[in-house]
């Protein structure tokens, strides 16, 4: 079994699934880092780190590009652009993304989750979706450009990103904790 202790959590803290992520973390003894801003209100606060004004402006991102790339529109509201930009920090500190959201038939993930997955496919990382409403765990097919069905995945690089939707069904918490089990024991 890998050592929790070499392990890091990189998310955002929020309600639902990246606050079940960091409960999960931090029963197993892992490191957990959530990255948040002025004004932002986490579900967690156990490894808050606030980015300042101008580490956020280093992930702006054009909201029309992920408003094109989502196939949904987000408004240039000054706390939407906040979230991509922390969502962008926690995908690039990590090695590994593990989502649990609503895959969409497009190939997306539905909501601000999305640009986690999408901003991960950009960085060629490993990708992991639980899709809540397919109830089961899917892997981004980088070469074939699709998911894939995929066996239970196991966490396997010591820094990674766990993020997803608000709505957290019992299945994805199920998710959540039997991925933590597999890994940690």
């Amino acid at each position: 079994m890998a050592d929790p202790k070499e392990y890091t959590l990189f998310s955002g803290g929020a309600n639902g699934a990246e606050a079940f992520f960091g409960e999960m973390a931090e029963q197993y003894g892992l490191n957990e880092v959530n990255f948040t801003f002025d004004g932002h209100s986490p579900a967690r606060t156990r490894g808050l780190r606030p980015l300042t004004p101008e580490e956020l402006a280093r992930k702006d991102v054009s909201l029309h590009y992920v408003s094109n790339l989502l196939h949904r529109k987000f408004t240039n509201a000054k706390l939407m652009r906040s979230v991509l930009q922390t969502i962008m920090y926690q995908v690039d500190s990590s090695h590994e993304v593990f989502v649990v959201g609503t895959l969409r038939e497009d190939g997306t993930i539905k909501g601000g989750t999305g640009w986690g997955a999408e901003f991960a496919k950009i960085c060629n990382k490993p990708l992991y979706a639980f899709g809540q409403v397919r109830d089961g765990w899917f892997s981004w097919n980088h070469d074939k450009g699709e998911w894939d069905e995929c066996a239970e995945p196991v966490i396997g690089h010591r820094h990674f990103c766990g993020t997803g939707t608000r709505f957290l069904e019992e299945n994805g918490r199920k998710a959540i904790e039997d991925l933590f089990k597999r890994t940690f024991g």
